[in-house]
Protein backbone atom coordinates (compact mmCIF):
# COMPACT_ATOMS: atom_id res chain seq x y z
CA UNK A 1 0.00 0.00 0.00
CA UNK A 2 2.97 2.24 0.81
CA UNK A 3 4.40 1.75 -2.50
CA UNK A 4 1.40 2.19 -4.33
CA UNK A 5 0.78 5.78 -2.33
CA UNK A 6 4.60 6.75 -3.00
CA UNK A 7 3.94 5.88 -6.73
CA UNK A 8 0.70 8.26 -6.75
CA UNK A 9 2.90 10.81 -5.22
CA UNK A 10 5.99 10.63 -7.88
CA UNK A 11 3.78 10.46 -11.12
CA UNK A 12 1.86 13.61 -9.50
CA UNK A 13 3.77 16.37 -11.02
CA UNK A 14 3.98 14.30 -14.59
CA UNK A 15 -0.20 13.96 -14.31
CA UNK A 16 -0.05 18.14 -14.08
CA UNK A 17 1.59 18.35 -16.83
CA UNK A 18 -0.21 15.94 -19.36
CA UNK A 19 -2.91 16.35 -21.99
CA UNK A 20 -6.60 15.20 -21.68
CA UNK A 21 -7.77 12.48 -24.30
CA UNK A 22 -10.68 11.49 -25.05
CA UNK A 23 -11.04 7.87 -25.01
CA UNK A 24 -13.93 6.08 -27.07
CA UNK A 25 -15.01 2.94 -26.15
CA UNK A 26 -16.34 0.04 -28.98
CA UNK A 27 -19.86 0.21 -27.06
CA UNK A 28 -19.67 3.45 -27.47
CA UNK A 29 -18.84 4.49 -23.92
CA UNK A 30 -16.98 8.03 -23.56
CA UNK A 31 -14.04 8.79 -21.19
CA UNK A 32 -11.44 11.39 -20.59
CA UNK A 33 -8.13 10.37 -19.16
CA UNK A 34 -4.49 11.07 -20.03
CA UNK A 35 -4.08 7.76 -21.35
CA UNK A 36 -6.83 5.68 -23.00
CA UNK A 37 -7.03 1.89 -22.11
CA UNK A 38 -6.66 -0.97 -24.44
CA UNK A 39 -9.26 -1.07 -27.28
CA UNK A 40 -10.65 1.95 -26.94
CA UNK A 41 -10.25 5.03 -29.70
CA UNK A 42 -8.01 7.78 -28.69
CA UNK A 43 -9.51 11.58 -29.87
CA UNK A 44 -7.08 14.33 -29.47
CA UNK A 45 -8.92 17.25 -27.37
CA UNK A 46 -6.20 19.76 -27.15
CA UNK A 47 -7.00 20.70 -23.45
CA UNK A 48 -3.58 20.49 -21.80
CA UNK A 49 -3.05 20.46 -18.16
CA UNK A 50 -0.24 22.55 -18.13
CA UNK A 51 0.44 25.94 -15.66
CA UNK A 52 0.41 28.81 -17.72
CA UNK A 53 2.80 31.33 -16.90
CA UNK A 54 2.13 33.56 -14.41
CA UNK A 55 1.66 37.34 -14.94
CA UNK A 56 4.75 39.20 -14.01
CA UNK A 57 4.55 40.12 -10.44
CA UNK A 58 3.50 43.80 -9.71
CA UNK A 59 6.81 46.13 -9.03
CA UNK A 60 8.10 45.73 -5.30
CA UNK A 61 7.43 48.93 -3.67
CA UNK A 62 10.09 50.71 -1.70
CA UNK A 63 10.88 49.85 2.10
CA UNK A 64 9.72 53.57 2.75
CA UNK A 65 6.63 53.14 0.27
CA UNK A 66 5.72 50.04 2.73
CA UNK A 67 6.65 51.83 5.69
CA UNK A 68 4.54 54.78 4.55
CA UNK A 69 1.41 52.25 4.21
CA UNK A 70 1.69 50.97 7.40
CA UNK A 71 1.61 53.62 9.18
CA UNK A 72 -1.31 54.87 7.27
CA UNK A 73 -3.51 51.47 7.93
CA UNK A 74 -2.46 51.87 11.83
CA UNK A 75 -2.99 55.69 11.75
CA UNK A 76 -6.73 54.47 10.33
CA UNK A 77 -6.99 51.80 12.12
CA UNK A 78 -6.42 53.47 15.35
CA UNK A 79 -8.82 56.55 14.48
CA UNK A 80 -11.74 53.71 13.44
CA UNK A 81 -11.27 52.51 17.57
CA UNK A 82 -11.58 55.95 18.58
CA UNK A 83 -14.62 56.61 16.81
CA UNK A 84 -16.35 53.40 17.85
CA UNK A 85 -15.50 53.94 21.50
CA UNK A 86 -16.64 57.46 21.39
CA UNK A 87 -19.86 56.56 19.80
CA UNK A 88 -20.11 53.38 22.65
CA UNK A 89 -19.63 55.97 25.04
CA UNK A 90 -22.13 58.07 24.17
CA UNK A 91 -24.99 55.09 24.05
CA UNK A 92 -23.79 54.25 27.49
CA UNK A 93 -24.33 58.01 28.52
CA UNK A 94 -27.91 57.93 26.51
CA UNK A 95 -29.02 54.76 28.15
CA UNK A 96 -28.20 56.27 31.15
CA UNK A 97 -29.72 59.66 30.91
CA UNK A 98 -32.54 57.61 29.72
CA UNK A 99 -33.12 55.29 32.78
CA UNK A 100 -32.54 58.88 34.76
CA UNK A 101 -35.69 60.62 32.78
CA UNK A 102 -37.79 57.66 33.09
CA UNK A 103 -36.99 57.26 36.66
CA UNK A 104 -37.84 60.65 37.49
CA UNK A 105 -41.22 60.45 35.20
CA UNK A 106 -42.30 57.58 37.42
CA UNK A 107 -41.67 58.97 40.39
CA UNK A 108 -43.91 62.10 39.51
CA UNK A 109 -46.75 60.23 38.01
CA UNK A 110 -46.92 58.10 41.67
CA UNK A 111 -47.25 61.04 43.76
CA UNK A 112 -43.99 60.44 45.50
CA UNK A 113 -42.44 63.64 47.42
CA UNK A 114 -40.19 65.68 44.96
CA UNK A 115 -37.36 67.55 47.03
CA UNK A 116 -34.77 70.07 45.04
CA UNK A 117 -31.88 72.30 46.59
CA UNK A 118 -32.15 75.64 46.23
CA UNK A 119 -28.69 77.19 44.84
CA UNK A 120 -29.07 80.76 46.71
CA UNK A 121 -29.73 79.12 50.42
CA UNK A 122 -28.91 75.59 50.28
CA UNK A 123 -32.19 74.70 51.86
CA UNK A 124 -34.25 71.75 50.47
CA UNK A 125 -37.51 72.81 48.39
CA UNK A 126 -40.35 70.38 47.91
CA UNK A 127 -42.53 70.21 44.84
CA UNK A 128 -46.00 71.88 45.62
CA UNK A 129 -48.98 70.27 43.92
CA UNK A 130 -50.06 72.98 41.45
CA UNK A 131 -46.60 72.84 39.82
CA UNK A 132 -46.36 69.32 39.60
CA UNK A 133 -48.16 68.65 36.00
CA UNK A 134 -45.34 71.33 34.67
CA UNK A 135 -42.87 69.37 36.16
CA UNK A 136 -44.36 65.90 34.54
CA UNK A 137 -44.47 68.50 31.36
CA UNK A 138 -40.94 68.75 31.88
CA UNK A 139 -40.09 65.06 32.31
CA UNK A 140 -41.88 63.89 29.99
CA UNK A 141 -39.91 65.82 27.15
CA UNK A 142 -36.61 64.52 28.93
CA UNK A 143 -37.85 61.47 28.31
CA UNK A 144 -38.69 62.00 24.66
CA UNK A 145 -35.12 63.40 23.92
CA UNK A 146 -32.89 60.80 25.54
CA UNK A 147 -35.15 58.00 24.52
CA UNK A 148 -35.10 57.60 20.89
Amino acid sequence: MKSVIALLIMLAPVAAHSQLLKCVGTDGKVEYATQCPSGTKEIQTGIRNVPSASPPPAQQKSLAEREADFRKRQTEGTEARQKEEKKATESQERRADCEQARAYLNSLQAGNRIARFDPKSGERIYLDDPDRPAEIARAQRAVDGNCK
